[in-house]
């Protein structure tokens, strides 16, 4: 059973899949890594890391597939990959049973796909850079199914009222979509407040994907639910997993 201070996805996906993302509680870290660290290159004891990594293991399948993480629009294969070490990627999809994609999390949204057959799902680790160059496009297109059978859920990720972004943010997203305007509100000496749930409704959008649940999270001010690298930069980070049974 899913601890109850994790999350759970509120959607409609087929019974076989399985996902959940992990949030502060449960783990052995402690201070601004309290408690349940997932992220092996923040500052943290390496060991209490690895314990916290094992209690998530206890409620997972397999040992999840970690990606080294760029804020880029990679996707990892996992079916493909085999055991060919750490991939360079900022989102994963699958199609075997038991095989787990994983994304870690302190601001950036942790998005979950999968169609509504059940014979593939996904996730991605989609912040500004990554949604900017097209992650969360490309991991509908590696589920490989037509979109309109895709349904995404949007996990924890900083709110709309606490993300101040430059201007070079919101342009990097209006000149691929006008429309994305309406995601940035104006704020002082030119900064915007930028709504990255409403714009990963547009990029689904635009990717084809139809069905859409999720947001509504911040994690920047629930201090005590969610890492936040913004408001701590020496944070922790949460876990996004993903499978079928």
């Amino acid at each position: 059973m899913i601890p109850r201070e994790w999350i759970t996805p509120d959607w409609p996906a087929p019974a076989r899949v399985r996902a959940f993302v992990t949030t502060r509680h449960g783990g052995v870290s402690a201070g601004d890594y309290a408690s349940l660290n997932l992220g092996m290159r923040g500052g943290d004891d390496p060991r209490n890391v690895a314990r916290n990594r094992q209690v998530v293991r206890d409620h997972l399948p397999s040992t999840p597939r970690w990606m080294a993480q760029v804020h880029g629009a990679e996707v990892c294969d996992l079916d493909a990959s085999g055991d060919l070490g750490v991939a360079t990627a900022d989102a994963a999809v699958t199609g075997i049973p038991g095989t787990v994609g994983a994304v870690l999390t302190a601001d950036c949204m942790p998005l979950f796909v999968a169609d509504r057959g059940g014979t593939r799902v996904g996730v991605a680790h989609a912040g500004w850079r990554g949604m900017a160059a097209g992650v969360i496009e490309n991991a509908v297109s590696a589920l490989g199914v037509d979109p309109r059978e895709v349904i995404a859920w949007m996990g924890p990720a900083i709110g709309p009222t606490a993300f101040e972004v430059g201007p070079e943010v919101r342009a990097a997203f209006v000149a691929a979509d006008p429309g994305a305007h309406v995601a940035f509100a104006p704020h002082a000496e030119g900064k915007f407040m930028a709504d990255l749930y409403a714009l990963a409704r547009q990029r689904l959008s635009r990717a084809g994907v139809r069905e859409v649940h999720g947001g509504g999270f911040c994690t920047y001010r629930e201090t005590r639910r969610f890492f936040s690298y913004r408001r701590v930069p020496a944070s922790g980070r949460m876990g996004a997993f993903i499978w079928m049974e």
